[in-house]
């Protein structure tokens, strides 16, 4: 059974390419005000909100269990494009790599969210993270409503 693979979905939103990518780019403060069922807390621990190579903690729940997640963001503005690199945290006792990615394009009025998470499970017995594809695609949803309010 191979241990590296790549799970996702998409979704579409309504709102524009540009104003989700900046949620997470500038605001990602935010999150947790948009997505309080999944997303309790956001922190930066190293740099800042906006910048490249940040590093910021994550409080979430998934599937009813809390857990942290520390990643080094990477953003590719032209592609409207988050990474989120794990670097410590509840699914790292899981996955010796764990990259959750927003890719967000134009869609009719609105954008569609490909999401995706390339991983590495430590053990043959860890599933897939499909768990976490349904955490971002909530964490999206909620986003996408919070911006239809603002």
């Amino acid at each position: 059974m191979a241990l590296q693979g790549k799970v996702g979905t998409e979704i579409e939103i309504k709102a524009s390419p540009d104003k989700f990518y900046n949620v997470f780019k500038s605001t990602a403060y935010h999150i947790p005000n948009a997505a309080p069922d999944h997303i309790q807390g956001v922190e930066v621990h190293e740099g800042d909100w906006e910048t490249h190579g940040s590093v910021k903690i994550w409080k979430y729940t998934v599937e009813g269990e809390s857990g942290v997640f520390k990643e080094k963001v990477e953003l590719d503005d032209a592609n409207r494009t988050i990474t989120n690199v794990g670097v410590e945290g509840d699914v790292m006792k899981e996955y010796k790599t764990f990259k959750p990615t927003y890719h967000v394009v134009p869609k009719g009025t609105g954008s569609l969210v490909k999401l995706t998470i390339e991983y590495e499970k430590l053990r043959a017995d860890v599933p897939a993270p499909n768990k976490y594809v349904t955490l971002m695609f909530n964490v999206t949803k909620g986003i996408d409503e919070h911006l239809a309010k603002a």
